[in-house]
């Protein structure tokens, strides 16, 4: 089999049938760029589609998990179909890490903002370092969130503070985020990846087919309001990125 290749993200099989998957722009706080979300998406399906692989296991490397969009290599689109088309790549992204067959370890390390937060949010067992933070500054930036946030965060801490996180942009450390419920676990900063592995290894020790249908039939059961809350985000985002405030804004940022 042909090794999995990327730009910006390594794809690694380790014991166990554990893959790690890591983002790996470190010197750019592993931000989001066109490259890095199609690497993510292809990532995450070739994973999936391995016989090899039982556990995929998130993370970046570095110093954050991932800081989001890159704001120096952002351009203002030149047209909707542009936008949409890039809009939809990220959606892509998050469908793979979702509803793909295999459970999703996230290592949570340093900075998750943005799209980065979004990801974190969509592994199936996200465990966050003492350290970590979490924000979303879409809304102050002119933009809007993707990753199916507006569905699976009032879900995990109840409509009330889904708006305060959404709309206020607030900062958070991984003990709140414990407390909320989006970090499931939270280690020392040294036992992040040691802890994501023993969890990802006790995942692959299960029976194969059970573990793919308990993701499947969970994910599933909210596929409904997720794909719903996919599309509206979709349109929500490229609406951002066309106007052209949202552009100064990002530079700022």
């Amino acid at each position: 089999m042909k090794p999995f290749e990327y730009e910006t993200v390594t794809s690694t099989l380790g014991e166990h049938g554990v893959r790690s998957i890591m983002l790996n722009r470190p010197a750019r706080l592993n931000a989001m760029n066109r490259t890095l979300i199609d690497d993510v998406r292809r990532a995450f399906d070739e994973a999936n589609a391995d016989d090899a692989t039982r556990v995929i296991l998130f993370s970046g490397e570095g110093r954050a998990f991932c800081a989001g969009d890159d704001r120096n290599e952002h351009k203002h689109p030149a047209s909707e179909a542009e936008a949409r088309e890039f809009v939809e790549l990220i959606q892509q992204a998050t469908r793979a890490i979702i509803f793909g067959s295999r459970p999703v370890v996230g290592a949570i390390n340093g900075w998750a903002v943005g799209g980065g937060f979004e990801w974190a949010i969509n592994c199936d067992f996200p465990i966050w370092a003492e350290s970590a933070r979490g924000f979303f500054p879409e809304v102050s930036l002119n933009l809007f969130v993707t990753g199916g946030v507006t569905s699976l965060l009032p879900a995990l801490v109840g409509l009330n503070k889904a708006r305060e996180m959404l709309f206020l942009g607030e900062r958070y450390d991984a003990a709140a985020l414990q407390q909320m419920g989006v970090a499931w676990r939270v280690v020392a900063d040294e036992q992040l990846m040691p802890a994501a592995l023993e969890v990802a290894a006790r995942l692959a020790e299960l029976p194969v087919a059970s573990v793919r249908a308990m993701k499947r039939v969970l994910n599933q059961g909210a596929a409904v309001d997720l794909e719903r809350a996919l599309q509206l985000e979709t349109d929500a985002t490229v609406a951002g990125f066309l106007d052209p405030e949202t552009t100064a804004r990002l530079k700022d940022f």
